[in-house]
């Protein structure tokens, strides 16, 4: 252990010895900053957008800001209770993790249980917010994933069995998901798997196959749903004159907002897109407003804090791998694709890269599930640097 210790550049960790046993003061920082940075920035630009909508449907011009504000302070509990838990005990919990994410997944489907918006059967309605089982399932998925690689690595490496173990697992999730329908939920986590196990050592040979088979199964499900084949067709051609106030209209719409913030924006709170014209303005589609408000220059703010957010998570994976916690480094790995797979998807949808898909921009869209699971998965990193840094003042003192 001391040997792998020791090659570790501990200067990404500095060791403090008056912050021993300091869950706020041994964590890292420069992720904490950023992740409290994007909560902060999302309650901005979702109050922004959602103003004129909020006091059209509900008399209450806040009124979505307001229950941000309440999702944000229940996130900000949610990360506070993840952070106080040690990393043994998600290794020792981990199956049982994915089990309840399966049950939501299967509760969900039923009849009168589920809640059923725009065609998509998503939600359990707690009362108080409703829970999307999908977040969940994201999050359970890759911790169940990261004990399945450091239980069977040798198996996983050398037997093709092995290989295919993790991917009975995960098209039963992907069958659930797509049952509800959340076609998008099903191509982050699918993708997150794969690079996971790529960097867990995976042969990239055995990849090939697998890949052109995605590629069919992806084809397949876009032609057999009509919605998804119009979403297909929209993303070729948005502007065409039969599309675009059909299938393509969100796109248009976007792109239009887009467009009008040029460099700088047209200043916060000045958006015309979100009057009625740009559906889902405050939720998967905030992107695009910020985009109007800020420019160029809010747009670059926003995939900087990202990918800072992203570059720090895989310091603190390498540091955790160095001293041998595999479980926790591989975590750490998943929560940075997921994270990171989701906003590409949800930036990318926006600006006209990919075809639409209904996913939420983590840390910053309106929606409890959403906010309280990347809050979590946030946490569960800073908790492993907090045991980074308690294991170097370890190997400091140590005689």
């Amino acid at each position: 252990m001391n040997t792998m210790l020791a090659r570790v550049n501990w200067q990404d960790y500095p060791v403090r010895s008056n912050h021993r046993g300091n869950l706020v003061l041994g964590m890292d920082m420069p992720l904490l900053v950023v992740t409290l940075s994007l909560l902060c920035l999302g309650w901005v630009m979702v109050t922004s957008a959602s103003l004129d909508y909020a006091f059209q449907t509900t008399g209450d011009t806040f009124f979505f800001s307001k229950r941000h504000g309440i999702y944000l302070l229940l996130s900000l509990m949610a990360g506070a209770t993840v952070l106080t838990v040690p990393y043994e005990r998600w290794r020792r919990i981990d199956v049982a993790f994915l089990v309840v994410a399966i049950i939501l997944l299967l509760v969900v489907l039923l009849p009168g249980i589920g809640r059923r918006v725009n065609g998509s059967q998503r939600w359990l309605n707690l009362g108080f917010m409703t829970l999307q089982v999908s977040e969940i399932a994201k999050w359970a998925s890759m911790v169940f994933f990261a004990g399945y690689l450091v239980r069977r690595r040798e198996e996983m490496r050398n037997s093709i069995w092995g290989f295919i173990k993790p991917f009975l697992v995960l098209g039963m999730l992907a069958v659930l998901l797509l049952a509800e329908p959340d076609f998008g939920a099903t191509v982050v986590i699918g993708a997150s798997t794969m690079t996971l196990l790529f960097l867990a050592g995976a042969p990239l040979s055995r990849f090939v196959p697998l890949f052109v088979l995605c590629l069919l199964a992806g084809g397949f499900l876009a032609v057999t749903e009509s919605y998804r084949l119009a979403r297909l067709l929209a993303f070729v051609d948005p502007w065409e004159e039969s599309v675009m106030y059909g299938s393509g209209y969100q796109l248009t719409q976007s792109l239009i907002a887009i467009g009008r913030g040029e460099w700088l924006g047209v200043g916060l709170g000045h958006s015309v897109q979100k009057l009625f014209y740009l559906p889902e303005a405050h939720t998967d589609f905030v992107f695009s407003i910020w985009a109007e408000e800020a420019g160029l220059a809010g747009c670059v703010a926003i995939i900087g804090l990202f990918v800072m957010m992203i570059w720090r998570i895989f310091v603190v994976a390498r540091i955790a791998a160095a001293r041998g916690e595999h479980f926790g480094a591989l975590v750490a790995t998943g929560m940075a694709l997921l994270i990171g797979f989701q906003a590409f998807v949800n930036m990318g949808v926006a600006s006209g890269l990919l075809p639409t898909k209904g996913l939420t921009l983590p840390f910053i869209s309106y929606g409890g599930s959403s906010l309280m699971v990347s809050a979590a998965m946030a946490a569960m990193v800073l908790r492993l640097s907090f045991e980074n840094r308690q294991a170097a003042k370890a190997v400091v003192v140590a005689p």
